[in-house]
């Protein structure tokens, strides 16, 4: 007899050390926050996994799964089956019934691939390969063995029980969300900045949200863009909260007092004391943007400094070194790429210069923002009102 369940594998967990417990407990919590909604499961702990089973009956992969998979901090899961008895012949019954149900009668090429952890257990791995493989061998015909490039490999993991599986499915790595702290992220509708947030989520930072709504300047379809961005990082994360500000007034202050070919700096440096402040407010410790170097004006080295200036946290950039099309690609396979280009414009978008000073000095931009006398109420006004949603 054998029962269906998953196999849980982490990465760099494992090298944690004293502490790799507590990322683990993080691992157990998101997959249960996951799974427990949509039935009775149980998660196991054993060396280097953990194991998903199904208390209230027969396991369904279809629906389990996609709801694994998105999980921060694994680096696969595996659909096998976990053997009620620890046997040889145990082993060659249930990979013969695996294979004839996983793989019917047509002609493909595989191999054995054992690895015995439990070593009370007396066969040990070649044998139980050579054993196996000859026993599938004797009874499917339309198999044949190749161990250079074989169609399905057949795992056989001998330990505290034995399981068996022939489907890998890679997953995302990184750390157990939370793990590493509070950020705020600068989320626009564009491109960059969910992937920006993405990644910072998946190296374990817990991630919010601030975006700068400027009505009438930007409709309800822009905000509405950046709210589907939000929600397909919750799809990873599990929540996500939003902090949408109203920054019109704001934008129309700075545009009427300051040079129009400084007026995208100044922009940013307002936009980041906010962040700051909403993060101090939320108990972050890091702000996070999408700026790439030399992408736009605003990013060249001179800009990112002339902005990052106004900050006491630290700034997390984590597309500083790529190009757009990697920035692109990743977009692409987290599923926030088709969002993005959604033809609805933000406010950056909307009040840049048609020639910004792409080498601003910083000393020029702080002696200009001396005399904003009103900039620090209309940036309180503007985070006071902000409206929070919750994802």
């Amino acid at each position: 007899m054998a029962e269906k369940v998953i196999l849980v594998k982490f990465g760099e967990i494992a090298m944690r050390g004293d502490n790799q417990y507590i990322f683990i407990n993080r691992l157990i919590q998101a997959i249960r926050r996951n799974i427990d909604p949509v039935g009775n499961y149980y998660v196991v702990r054993e060396p280097g996994r953990l194991i998903v089973e199904d208390r209230g009956g027969e396991m369904d992969y279809d629906l389990v799964m996609p709801r694994i998979e998105p999980i921060f901090g694994l680096v696969a899961v595996c659909p096998g089956i976990r053997l009620e008895e620890i046997s040889m012949a145990a082993i060659k019954t249930e990979s013969l019934a695996y294979m004839q149900e996983m793989y019917g009668d047509k002609p493909m090429t595989f191999k054995v691939n054992a690895r015995r952890s439990n070593k009370n257990f007396a066969t040990p791995s070649m044998e139980i390969c050579a054993d196996v493989g000859e026993y599938i061998l004797d009874h499917m015909p339309n198999m044949k063995v190749d161990v250079k490039n074989p169609d399905v490999i057949l795992y056989v993991e001998v330990r505290n029980r034995i399981y068996l599986y022939s489907k890998i499915i890679k997953t995302y790595g990184g750390l157990p969300y939370g793990s590493s702290g509070k950020g705020i992220s600068l989320l626009s509708g564009g491109i960059d900045s969910p992937v920006a947030t993405w990644m910072m989520a998946k190296r374990g930072v817990e991630v919010e949200g601030v975006y700068f709504h400027s009505p009438p300047y930007t409709s309800e379809w822009a905000k509405q863009k950046v709210i589907d961005l939000a929600k397909r990082i919750a799809d990873f994360t599990g929540e996500f909260k939003l902090h949408v500000v109203p920054f019109t007034d704001l934008q129309l202050y700075l545009l009427e007092n300051v040079p129009h070919d400084k007026l995208t700096i100044h922009l940013k440096r307002a936009m980041m004391r906010a962040a700051e402040t909403i993060a101090e407010q939320e108990g972050a410790m890091s702000l996070i943007t999408g700026e790439s170097v030399g992408q736009v004006a605003s990013q060249t080295m001179q800009g990112i400094y002339a902005i990052n200036a106004v900050c006491k946290m630290p700034v997390l950039r984590p597309l500083a070194g790529m190009d757009k099309q990697e920035i692109i690609d990743i977009g692409t396979k987290i599923g926030t790429y088709e969002i993005s280009i959604r033809p609805y414009e933000d406010c950056c978008t909307i009040f840049v210069a048609k020639h910004p000073q792409v080498k601003p000095r910083l000393n020029v931009i702080e002696k200009i923002e001396q005399k904003l006398t009103d900039l620090d109420k209309y940036l309180e006004e503007a985070i006071a009102n902000r409206e929070i949603i919750e994802l």
